[in-house]
Formats: structure tokens, C-alpha cells, sequence
């Protein structure tokens, strides 16, 4: 989900991977060339006056502003490129070029991995993460993408049960659901994991590790048997998470994200050395 959009000119694209290619939202695409106030209308009639281009859009499933998964015209750069032709747009060209551009960093970072961590280090960067808070982020994202092969190869294969085992493992750790506690820092469509602090992302690995861990060691075999594999591997977490809090005297759980946490952090610093002056 982290890749699922790009940025042209401040306007947010949508994207999937499909067919072993970038897929992009056309709708997202004709707002970003047009600035039109209904985009929906503007995609409607352009299709319906050519028609050759219905051809060439796949619906594939993009998350919604409402949060949910829902069936979009979608098409690949190639294709993009041919309904681009059709929007008389001065933001044309230039769109063109960031749209190959794009499509040839996919391809840079399946031939090297590394690209991919490496450009995701520099937006986390220039978002104000400091370089301990990433390298957990990125070590999360790594034992995340561990479990979740695990689960495919044995028999999950729906996003409703990929989203079931999430939670038995975040109930589990932390007491809350994914939603709950999204609600319990405030956020709404936001990346959960990308407001959790040092410590939440660290029990919320350890979660996950350990699923993977029991998961292999019981050769769980389809949801029923994941399920259980994920709670164990939750309580695991929760009984270190409230071992921890114990001992540290409050709560690993922060109602707080962790950007206002670190600027609050970093403001702090300043004022203790404008003091020293």
C-alpha cells in the first residue's frame, strides 16, 4: 500500500501492480490533466464519444475515498499514454514523461530491490522521520512481507482473510483491532505502522516474526490453522508488551502519531540549546 500512489504536480495517483505492470486509475489521471471539478463526467463522455477506448481499461480494485476496495477503469502506461492522446491538455507532455518515468523505476527496482528501499528511505526522509524510526519501518516492512508469502503459500488468498489474521495478531499485541486503533490515534485513511512509535513498531514485529515462526514450525495449513498461528503469535507480543509496560511504568500504546511526537521532540532540543547560548 505504501506504493499504491504517486504524486504528479500535487494531484495523487492511483496505482496497482497487475500483469506484471503499473496499472493506473484513469479517472485520478483525466483530474490531474484537467483540473475539471467532476473528473467522473469528464472520463464518462470522453469513453462514451470513443469508444475504442473502453477497450483498453481493465477494472481492477483501488482503494476509494471512503477507505473500501472498488472496481476502477484502470489502464497500463502503454494504454495511458493512448487516452492521454485523447485530453487536450497543456500538463500532456510532461505527464507523459513522469508516466514513462514511473513505469522504468518499477522495472529499475525488480531488477534491484535495493532501489526500492532506497527511495522509500528518501520519502520517509522528507517526510521528518529520523534514520532509527525508518530502519525499523523498513525492518517491519521486510518481516511483514515474510508472513504474508507464508500465508499465501498456505491457502490464503482472499483480502478479507489477509485482513482477519492482521487483526487476531494486533488484538493480540496491543488489544485493539487495526480500525480501533486507528481511531485510538486519531487517524482515518492514514498507514497505521507510519504513526506508531519506536516501541509499537518494535511488539508489533515481534508479533508478526513470531506468527511466521509458528506458523512454519506447526506447518499451518489453511485460514482456520493461520488464525490460530496469528493469535498465538500476537499474545507472545502482548505478554512482552505488558511485561514492558510494567516494568517502564506506562503505556507502549500512544493516542499520538508518531510525526507530532518527534516534532514535539525536536522542538524541545532546540529550546534546551537556545537556553545554553
Amino acid at each position: 500500500m505504501d506504493k499504491a500512489l504517486v504524486v504528479f504536480q500535487d494531484k495523487k495517483i492511483r496505482r496497482i501492480w497487475h500483469n506484471k505492470e503499473w496499472y493506473f486509475s484513469v479517472v485520478d489521471v483525466v483530474e490531474a490533466l484537467t483540473d475539471s471539478p467532476a473528473p467522473r463526467q469528464y472520463w464518462g463522455v470522453l469513453k462514451s464519444r470513443e469508444t475504442q477506448l473502453l477497450t483498453i481499461c481493465l477494472q481492477l480494485k483501488l482503494l476509494a475515498e471512503d477507505g473500501k476496495l472498488r472496481e476502477t477503469d484502470c489502464a497500463s502506461t502503454k494504454n495511458m499514454f493512448r487516452i492521454i492522446q485523447s485530453i487536450p491538455s497543456p500538463k500532456a507532455e510532461p505527464f507523459k514523461q513522469w508516466l514513462a518515468q514511473v513505469g522504468y523505476e518499477r522495472v529499475q527496482e525488480i531488477e534491484n530491490p535495493e532501489l526500492a528501499q532506497h527511495r522509500m528511505k528518501e520519502i520517509y526522509q522528507a517526510k521528518g522521520y529520523s534514520e532509527e524510526w525508518i530502519e525499523k519501518r523498513v525492518r517491519g516492512i521486510a518481516i511483514r512481507q515474510e508472513l504474508t508469502d507464508e500465508w499465501k503459500e498456505r491457502g490464503i488468498k482472499k483480502d478479507t482473510e489477509f485482513a482477519i489474521l492482521t487483526n487476531e495478531i494486533s488484538k493480540a499485541t496491543f488489544g485493539k483491532t487495526v480500525e480501533e486503533y486507528k481511531q485510538h490515534k486519531g487517524l482515518r485513511k492514514e498507514n497505521l505502522r507510519d504513526h506508531m512509535n519506536d516501541l509499537e513498531l518494535i511488539f508489533n514485529m515481534l508479533g508478526e516474526r513470531v506468527t511466521t515462526e509458528i506458523t512454519c514450525t506447526k506447518n499451518s495449513k489453511g485460514f482456520n490453522d493461520c488464525k490460530c498461528a496469528a493469535k498465538d503469535g500476537g499474545e507472545v507480543a502482548g505478554n512482552a508488551r505488558k511485561d514492558a509496560e510494567m516494568r517502564i511504568g506506562k503505556s507502549v500504546i500512544s493516542e499520538k502519531n508518531y510525526l507530532k511526537e518527534f516534532e514535539k521532540e525536536k522542538r524541545k532540543r532546540l529550546s534546551s540549546y537556545d537556553s545554553l547560548k
